[in-house]
């Protein structure tokens, strides 16, 4: 049997991802067909509101299942347009956050000596700050250099987010990366490939960046987790994205339930809590289930 199927065997095992990854992927399906599983549009009202009749804070009913909001907006709808938000920007953030990490952790593990000691040096500064304080003083810098406006967009915007999740979502994956060269560099297959003259870049892209594939992926699940969580944490202070007509987050759903339990709305609060948590738990679920699928000293067995 082929590392690549053991390593589906080990994970499809592994019930707990597995059942995690249908979830997500049902997840995935319903915000892909928004225009058909939303029952009405993000910023639309369930019905016209009148004195005698307001749409305000429904309670769940047939009408709004999970209820309205204090405009008399569906909440269900809004749910299904926000996980597309939030998801987009864990992904996307993940992913040039763990590229850039590979990067320099490769560079760092294959060069050493003072380019290492300088990249490291770096990094361990990046992961001394605190990481929420960090992102609202990066947040307030950024926004006030006129110059940096074209490159990262509108504070509110998902893509300034985005570029603030990169800057301070790669340390761990350059440090994972540095590792995993410091361990490969010395095996036969890469003394062979120098041998025959391969550059640096074509051993770190078909020899090292394979052979560290599996640690890479797994931090990458987690990354989608932490930057989900922390797009909400953000939205809860009010200070995640805002991207305007025909959109919203978790984290602005999260936010804008701050006053709500009090006067009574609990819907406002639970199902957001709820599917944030969810997703969540699924995405670690699923990078738990990676971790030990890649890991050959494991048979999966539970």
């Amino acid at each position: 049997m082929s590392p690549r199927r053991m390593a589906v065997r080990r994970f499809v095992k592994h019930r707990a991802a597995l059942i995690s990854l249908i979830i997500l992927g049902i997840m995935v399906l319903f915000i892909l067909l928004a225009p058909f599983t939303a029952r009405y549009g993000v910023n639309e009202a369930v019905f016209k509101t009148s004195p005698e009749k307001p749409n305000s804070f429904l309670s769940p009913r047939g009408i709004a299942w999970l209820g309205t909001d204090d405009i008399g907006r569906d909440l269900y709808s809004r749910l299904i347009y926000g996980l597309r938000v939030s998801i987009l920007i864990g992904l996307a953030s993940a992913f040039f956050g763990t590229i850039l990490g590979v990067a320099i952790g490769a560079v760092a593990g294959l060069r050493g000596g003072w380019i290492d000691d300088l990249l490291m040096r770096v990094t361990d500064l990046f992961l001394a700050f605190p990481f929420l304080v960090t992102l609202l003083v990066l947040r307030s810098v950024m926004s006030n250099v006129p110059w940096l406006k074209p490159i990262v967009g509108n504070p509110t915007s998902i893509r300034f987010v985005v570029i603030l999740f990169v800057l301070f979502g790669w340390m761990g994956v350059a440090r994972l990366m540095r590792g995993q060269v410091l361990a490969l560099k010395e095996r036969e297959f890469v003394e062979a490939a120098r041998a025959l003259g391969a550059s640096n870049t074509r051993i770190v892209l078909r020899h090292l960046l394979p052979n560290s594939a599996g640690p890479i992926l797994v931090a990458l699940t987690f990354a989608v987790s932490g930057n989900i969580i922390a797009e909400a944490t953000l939205g809860f202070f009010g200070y995640g994205p805002q991207p305007g007509a025909g959109a919203t987050s978790l984290g602005k759903l999260v936010g804008g339930a701050k006053g709500a339990l009090l006067p009574g709305y609990w819907w406002l609060v639970v199902f957001p809590c709820v599917i944030l948590i969810l997703v969540s738990l699924c995405v670690n679920f699923v990078g738990d289930g990676l971790r030990d699928a890649t890991d050959p000293k494991l048979d999966g067995n539970r």
